[in-house]
């Protein structure tokens, strides 16, 4: 798989279609890709989400339509998706920091551009990237459990790591394990647990406990100050690790990080020698 041929034949097909009703299943289906590794691929790539690239996009083409022509608001926001002008008027302020009616009745007034994206084609890779394919049985956890969307998951997990200890919560769980679960590969949400490994305890109101099935896991090293090796990893893992795989492919929507005990640590998490793990289920192709 070539990602930069795949994100260039997606964005191609948005453009195309920018304004239908057009689904994450959609392109992912145009590019032959699982809607679970498209959104993950594409994000770690382009920096947002499929659906953030969308809305951008439409929210642009939409602010230039009201300043350069006649057509009533309403039309407009019906052509880019928006059922209500409160929700269109809503959203495009967001975007461009002026409301719809005031691009029409104010002159020299900013609005914001949102280019689409074009691929630049670079040389990479030729390093040497560190893991091991690794058999595990399933294990039990117990765990504070939270749903999140994709769009936005890179600001609102760790928040839910930092309200997690802040409400004494790391005194039930010490958070052991980070683990993000989507069974079905590809809807808009997915479950996050910050887990330990579960010993009988009793497990408090407000915890659950969860099995994670075994797996052949492919087991990634992490070295370095968090957040940064684990993201720098994590990016490399779906940009350049599982495309260049001749003999596996994603298993199941799972994937473990595993945290290490940060009191070894001087620094702790932000340690330049802490370590984690970046778990993986994978399956011969």
């Amino acid at each position: 798989m070539e990602w930069v041929n795949v994100i260039g034949d997606s964005i191609e097909y948005i453009e195309e279609n920018i304004t239908e009703d057009i689904s994450l299943s959609d392109i992912a289906g145009h590019v032959n890709i699982s809607e679970f590794y498209f959104q993950k691929g594409f994000a770690m790539l382009c920096g947002f989400t499929v659906g953030e690239y969308i809305r951008n996009r439409r929210l642009a083409l939409a602010g230039n339509e009201i300043a350069a022509s006649d057509q009533k608001v309403i039309d407009i926001a019906m052509k880019y998706g928006y059922d209500s002008p409160d929700s269109f008027t809503k959203a495009f302020t967001r975007f461009h920091g002026v409301t719809p009616t005031a691009v029409r009745k104010e002159k020299g007034v900013v609005l914001k551009s949102f280019a689409p994206l074009k691929i630049k084609i670079s040389l990479e890779g030729g390093y040497l990237m560190n893991y091991k394919i690794e058999k595990k049985d399933a294990f039990t956890v117990i765990a504070n459990s939270k749903s999140f969307s994709y769009e936005g998951a890179k600001e609102t997990v760790p928040q839910f790591w930092k309200e997690h200890y802040a409400t004494g919560k790391g005194a039930v769980v010490m958070g052991t394990f980070g683990i993000n679960i989507d069974e079905n590969m590809g809807k808009e949400t997915f479950e996050y647990l910050i887990a330990d490994l579960y010993k009988g305890q009793e497990v408090p109101e407000s915890f659950v406990k969860k099995t994670i099935p075994a797996f052949d896991w492919a087991v990634f090293p992490c070295v370095g100050a968090m957040p940064k090796a684990l993201q720098d990893v994590n990016t490399k893992i779906f940009t350049e690790w599982l495309p260049a795989l001749k003999d596996y492919e994603f298993a199941a929507g799972y994937c473990v990080e595993y945290y290490d005990d940060p009191s070894k640590y001087e620094k702790g998490t932000l340690d330049d020698k802490y370590y984690c793990e970046i778990w993986i289920p994978v399956k011969r192709k």
